[in-house]
């Protein structure tokens, strides 16, 4: 079982509390190549340096800029990977799943479902309001895009699920020795990592209620499934397609996309449609997966 891989030589907390600051260090130093060239770029400009993080991100050609960025993420995976392999004296598999191999099968199932989902909800949004959205295609730059997407976002993403739903997973799993309060935390901590986000600047705090509903759902997923097979299929393919196919000026995803929304943005369709759709697709997976039954499963202490 999943938080049994932490529990055969159980660390204390304030290791993985550690662990994480570490990981946070080491990303950092991932940032330094981005920093170098904004900087370069703001004095070639005569401009001051800047000090927000979505501004150096206009500095830069967007799929330079989003390589850099992602860089940052590796880092923070190296570093996991020896603070699991040194620290915990745990092997990098038993933070992401309790099988005994990756189970690549579901990972892409995951995918191939969430990437109904993305594609759906963003050629719907197209179709009920097309004045909202320009078409701002230019092949070069988007095939490049796609190159990035696959070959480099999933480390982004990889990273935020190791991280989330499997280290501090399983560190709040052997603080509390249950799967509920270990489910909420790392769910809101994750919601909490998107609060500076320019989306919450621009629509409001409520845009919280779906980071953090997006948490529980992978939270979930995770503890039902014990791994994070699933989650990373899920995150993946949420934050590839949202590259590929939209973005806008407010968000943090700047990128070459196939649409640009130049909507006043809201919080109403985007926000509650993949809400919405928790539901039939975790339907989908306790049938798939024979997950046991929730609510024993989560209240169970160990």
């Amino acid at each position: 079982m999943f938080f049994q891989k932490a529990l055969q030589d159980p660390k204390p907390f304030w290791m993985y509390m550690v662990g994480t600051l570490v990981v946070f260090i080491v990303s950092q130093l991932g940032s330094i190549p981005l920093l170098l060239s904004v900087f370069y770029a703001s004095y070639l400009n005569g401009d001051d340096f800047p000090t927000n993080q979505f501004d150096m991100m206009t500095y830069l050609d967007l799929n330079l800029t989003l390589s850099l960025v992602i860089l940052t993420f590796i880092f923070g995976i190296i570093a996991l990977y020896f603070m699991v392999k040194w620290i915990h004296r745990q092997s990098f598999l038993s933070i992401i799943t309790s099988r005994d191999t990756l189970d690549w099968k579901r990972v892409f199932f995951a995918f191939g479902i969430w990437t109904l989902v993305s594609v759906t909800s963003i050629v719907i949004g197209y179709f009920t309001a097309p004045e909202d959205y320009v078409v701002q295609f230019q092949w070069q730059p988007f095939l490049i895009l796609v190159l990035v997407s696959f070959l480099l976002l999933p480390f982004q993403t990889s990273a935020e699920e190791l991280i989330f739903r499997g280290y501090l997973m399983q560190g709040f799993g052997v603080l509390f020795r249950n799967r509920a309060l270990p489910l909420v935390l790392t769910s809101v901590l994750f919601g909490g990592l998107h609060y500076f986000n320019p989306e919450v600047a621009k629509m409001g705090s409520i845009v919280m209620v779906y980071y953090i509903g997006m948490g529980l759902f992978l939270g979930y997923m995770t503890v039902m499934d014990e791994g994070t097979e699933l989650a990373l299929g899920v995150h993946a393919a949420n934050n590839i397609w949202a590259a590929l196919l939209i973005t806008a000026d407010w968000t943090a995803l700047q990128t070459n996309s196939l649409l640009r929304d130049v909507s006043e943005p809201s919080v109403g369709f985007e926000i509650v449609f993949p809400i919405l759709i928790f539901i039939p697709i975790l339907f989908i997976f306790h049938k798939k997966f024979r997950w046991k039954n929730p609510v024993t499963h989560l209240q169970e202490t160990f």
